[in-house]
């Protein structure tokens, strides 16, 4: 039996590549986190960006507290079974009446992994409707092999390299996944997906995690870090990351620049050196 999702979830997840909406927080947890996470944007004195965007809760007890959230794990369980790692995160910001978007793409394409049964766990700390410019998705294509995919980047295009996926999805709208404040989508690592702009009076701020069964292995020459967060690691193919105790102590920066610069190095390397 799932522990929070509905069967048909499960269902869907296996066929489609995504399910939607998991409510995992309530209105209190909402906005505790987001008063967290704009504290540090206060203390910092600018919007949440890159490097600190990647792998969050490294630095912040916000996020810390949702890659260890007892209800995200359990929808998490539901589709990967119970020994869970967390190999990366990103803070997707949109700010009010903004251009920022996502080009089409599937995560695999720049993750490296094997076997391919990573899931995204998109955390919602403010509305993303479709005016909000909520994520869309093309449903069965998480059954696809991994498509090339290339660079552009620009100003608006929140992939810092800008990777996805050029005219074989042009046309294309998908089916929008619209999310309350405080509910959850998972989308399979091979599934395209993409997020046009943001129209709505609000951010639209969103947490994606990056969740992998233990059992999954990076591929190439660089050993990248992961975060142990259910179950058990047997397997020991990421180096392990530790749980955060200070939010942004010396000790918590330097623990995420080198988790991050690892995972960066590894995505430089690019396709060349996926298959050592």
């Amino acid at each position: 039996m799932p522990k929070i999702l509905s069967a048909s979830q499960v269902e869907q997840y296996k066929r489609d590549g995504f399910a939607f909406p998991v409510p995992v927080l309530d209105a209190n947890e909402v906005r505790a986190l987001r008063a967290d996470l704009e504290y540090w944007e206060r203390q910092q004195g600018h919007p949440l960006d890159y490097p600190e965007k990647s792998k969050s809760y490294l630095l912040y007890r916000w996020a810390d507290i949702l890659v260890h959230h007892p209800k995200v794990l359990d929808a998490v369980e539901d589709v990967v079974g119970p020994d869970i790692l967390v190999y990366h995160a990103t803070m997707w910001i949109k700010e009010p009446h903004s251009p920022a978007h996502v080009r089409w793409h599937q995560d695999g394409a720049y993750f490296y992994l094997d076997p391919l049964d990573h899931v995204t766990a998109w955390v919602a700390l403010s509305e993303a409707s479709e005016c909000a410019g909520c994520m869309r998705v093309i449903p069965g294509t998480n059954r696809l092999p991994l498509i090339e995919h290339d660079d552009k980047p620009s100003a608006h295009n929140m992939i810092m390299r800008g990777q996805g996926i050029s005219e074989r999805f042009d046309g294309e709208t998908g089916v929008p996944m619209p999310l309350h404040a405080g509910e959850l989508s998972l989308h399979h690592t091979s599934l395209v997906h993409c997020s046009p702009g943001n129209d709505n009076d609000d951010r639209r701020m969103g947490l994606g995690i990056s969740f992998i069964p233990a059992h999954v292995r990076p591929l190439g020459s660089v050993k990248p870090s992961a975060l142990l967060v259910r179950g058990q690691d047997r397997y020991g193919h990421f180096l392990p990351e530790q749980r955060l105790k200070t939010p942004m102590s010396p000790q918590a920066q330097a623990a995420h620049a080198e988790a991050v610069r690892l995972f960066r190095l590894r995505q430089n390397q690019g396709f060349s050196q996926a298959a050592e």
